[in-house]
């Protein structure tokens, strides 16, 4: 396990010989804003950032707080990532704008405690934030990674969920949770499904790096928003949630020195890795997926993510 004052150091050696391009799903608040700034500073400003989510205002505000070299751009597009075929208009606009990714991370989040809540696409709200829009925007990107890769550069993907937290069994017949809801199982059941994922897109794309990582117990904005949409016993269980996170939570920015360290691993550059909190490859720790359980995850990705 890194010390934060290794993570921070092998962060800092990070200097390519070229401007990377770094595109953050979910980067205006949390762990995703905090690891934009940290890649932004230590290159000295030398990257092109886009920062993908609803809050133009946040995005703003993060592009003014960081050093910007001349010619070097920052943009925001928005994007409601609940509905597919938005993600996919933001994909093009991406690819009008660049011909090549180097960095894709995806950490938007979510939470509720309801039950199914589905979008007009039919998906239910809390699976497609943690799940499927990561499906999309990778299907959707990976043309431009390759591009990357064929140019000897970077390219890597990042989705920050829960991997090694548990091995919930995969239900080949209920893997969209039409029936039998359960809010607890819209949560976990995501974490393999991500698991599965960059398992399958490193098969298939060999020589672009998949990582899912668990950042642990992490104060962000999304900690609040639980306990202010809930009431009642709802709202003294948010209580609970809530003061597990004061008490044993870090602050995004350190975190964010882990997920880099991860992110940026010389070691582990290809394939596929799972990550814990510190950065460190936990291997086949709570990962029980069968090949048919791969197959059947990937397609109902594919049909479901379908616009």
């Amino acid at each position: 396990m890194p010390s934060f004052t290794d993570a921070r150091a092998s962060n800092a050696a990070f200097s390519p010989p070229y401007t990377p391009v770094a595109v953050f799903v979910g980067g205006t608040s949390g762990v995703g804003e905090a690891m934009a700034k940290a890649l932004t500073s230590y290159l000295g400003g030398n990257l092109h950032l886009f920062i993908i989510g609803c809050n133009s205002a946040a995005a703003e505000k993060t592009f003014a707080s960081l050093p910007r070299p001349s010619g070097v751009k920052r943009e925001f597009v928005y994007c409601d990532a609940f509905l597919m075929r938005n993600i996919v208009a933001t994909c093009e606009e991406i690819k009008s704008r660049v011909d090549e990714i180097n960095f894709l991370v995806l950490s938007a989040g979510y939470f509720r405690v309801t039950g199914r809540d589905e979008t007009e696409e039919g998906l239910d709200r809390l699976l497609v934030m943690r799940y499927y829009c990561r499906f999309k925007f990778i299907r959707e990107l990976l043309p431009l990674l390759h591009a990357a890769k064929e140019r000897e550069e970077d390219a890597r993907v990042m989705t920050v969920r829960g991997t090694g937290m548990t091995d919930v069994p995969v239900d080949r017949e209920g893997l969209g949770l039409r029936h039998k809801y359960r809010f607890w199982k819209a949560a976990l059941k995501p974490v393999v499904y991500n698991d599965a994922m960059i398992e399958d897109y490193a098969n298939q794309k060999p020589g672009i790096g998949f990582v899912h990582i668990y950042p642990g117990v992490v104060y962000t904005p999304v900690v609040n928003r639980l306990y202010e949409s809930l009431w009642g016993p709802l709202r003294l269980l948010a209580l609970l949630v809530w003061f597990k996170f004061w008490l044993y939570g870090i602050q995004p920015e350190e975190c964010a020195e882990y997920m880099l360290y991860a992110l940026l691993d010389r070691v582990k550059e290809e394939g596929w890795s799972r990550r814990d909190g510190h950065g460190d490859d936990i291997g086949t720790r709570c990962y029980n997926i069968s090949e048919e359980d791969k197959m059947a995850v990937w397609e109902h990705s594919v049909e479901e993510t379908s616009v």
